[in-house]
């Protein structure tokens, strides 16, 4: 076997492979009499149907058979014997050839890029320390007593944060449009639930008041046919309430799951939440500097091939997730869409591969189970869940991985430079670029 290789732009390789014709001709030969051993053809024994004819009968079927079997073969040969790791998956052509040259094929791949990992100790990561403080827990208290809100009817004029029902009808060019009425709406005044202006404009009316208000769509409303529009709202108040917020008692804290309906046991249970949602909040936000640190150091060329597999898979989910949430799609979601996402997910991949086999690094058991016990912290029965992926291989299997990737960041902490930053809890957990989540997500706790 002839084996050359050339390197052609980026990580593309172009290798050519000829075989001997003795090669060829004995593969040839050797299908030959598999054939002949079971063919069955009209005046002939079973069995005893000369080469000669079986060749002539199934000679362009059996160059075919042959062909893609030498090619399998010898593909895979000629990678290790060049020292070639291939990603994805080969474009092969076949060469022109005669009976005397037996036979050649060209294929053309992407190979895995070389990494030379980069010192760290340039790297700066900023750590944020917090802790629960008991304003802090007193803050939260207020936001599970606000989830309870209660509303009480009032005659009087309608004020920020009350709830009035309203019957309305939207019209734009004195054309009632699509989706603009509705009955019975309970509306929080404050709550940014519609359009601007709107919740304004109830401030001080009354039950029982009809009003209409004009108001412009943003510029970027959802709904293409509205946004930038001048429309007018009728609308018709029929109740004010005000809010009123539970106590904290025995009623209000078995709401929380606690029991005992002691007040002081539904605060160690929120402070033991609110610790365990500030560390991970913590570990992400390291774990995120850690990871774009590594990509920042490395200059990485990443196969394409790879790229599109991870770009599909991305889009796969996505068009999952969208109709988990009841948003089915029958439009293709452009592949190029999710090729940035894509592209940072491989290079992570490859340079946390990286650092795993250059620091030999192995999974250490007693993470799994913490991170085991940490998943199943929230369930019923805590020990069903860690026996089921202890007894689940490929569920096992990921948990590991996501593991390792912590070992990693460890291993980045240890090599960079590390500096502490003094935060308070609500601004690490609350960071005004992201969205706040309702109250009980922080807590942990399922309210009843």
């Amino acid at each position: 076997m002839q084996v050359s290789v050339e390197s052609k732009e980026g990580l593309e390789r172009r290798m050519t492979v000829k075989l001997p014709a003795e090669k060829v001709d004995e593969a040839v030969d050797k299908r030959l009499k598999e054939i002949a051993r079971n063919v069955r053809l009209d005046g002939f024994r079973p069995g005893k149907v000369p080469l000669s004819v079986v060749r002539r009968r199934f000679s362009g079927q059996i160059q075919q058979e042959v062909a893609g079997d030498l090619i399998k073969a010898s593909y895979f040969e000629a990678l290790a014997h060049e020292s070639l790791i291939p990603a994805g998956e080969p474009a092969i052509e076949l060469l022109e050839k005669t009976d005397v040259e037996g036979m050649g094929y060209v294929a053309v791949f992407e190979v895995m890029p070389e990494i030379e990992l980069q010192e760290l100790s340039t790297l700066v990561i900023s750590r944020p320390m917090a802790s629960v403080t008991d304003e802090d827990l007193q803050n939260m208290l207020e936001k599970l007593r606000t989830q309870r809100t209660t509303w009480s009817e009032v005659e009087r004029e309608a004020q920020d944060g009350d709830q009035v029902t309203i019957d309305f009808k939207g019209y734009v060019d004195d054309e009632a449009f699509e989706g603009g009425s509705a009955d019975g709406v309970p509306l929080v005044l404050g709550s940014g639930s519609m359009i601007e202006g709107f919740e304004a404009g109830l401030i001080g009316v009354n039950s029982g008041e009809d009003m209409s208000l004009e108001l412009d769509f943003p510029e970027d409303y959802r709904a293409e046919k509205l946004a930038g529009k001048r429309a007018r709202f009728d609308i018709k108040v029929t109740k004010v309430a005000e809010p009123v917020l539970p106590e904290i008692d025995e009623e209000f804290v078995k709401a929380f799951g606690v029991e005992s309906g002691v007040i002081e046991d539904l605060h160690k249970e929120i402070r033991s939440n609110m610790e365990h949602e500030l560390a991970e909040k913590i570990s992400a936000k390291v774990k995120e500097q850690a990871m774009d640190g590594l990509l920042d150091i490395h200059s990485l060329e990443v196969p394409k091939a790879l790229v599109n597999q991870e770009a599909e898979a991305i889009r796969n989910q996505t068009k999952e997730n969208m109709a988990r949430n009841g948003q089915p799609s029958t439009m293709e979601l452009p592949l190029n869409l999710f090729e940035e996402q894509a592209k940072r997910r491989v290079s992570l991949g490859l340079l946390i591969g990286e650092v795993i086999k250059k620091n030999d690094i192995k999974v250490d058991a007693d993470r799994v189970r913490g991170k085991l016990e940490d998943f199943a912290r929230s369930y019923e029965d805590p020990q069903e869940v860690i026996n089921y992926y202890y007894s689940n291989k490929k569920e096992l299997e990921s948990v590991e991985n996501m593991v390792l990737e912590d070992q990693v960041v460890t291993w980045i902490l240890e090599n960079a430079k590390v500096e502490d930053s003094q935060m308070d809890f609500d601004a690490l957990m609350n960071p005004p670029a992201e969205n706040t989540q309702n109250a009980g997500s922080k807590t942990g706790l399922k309210e009843s």
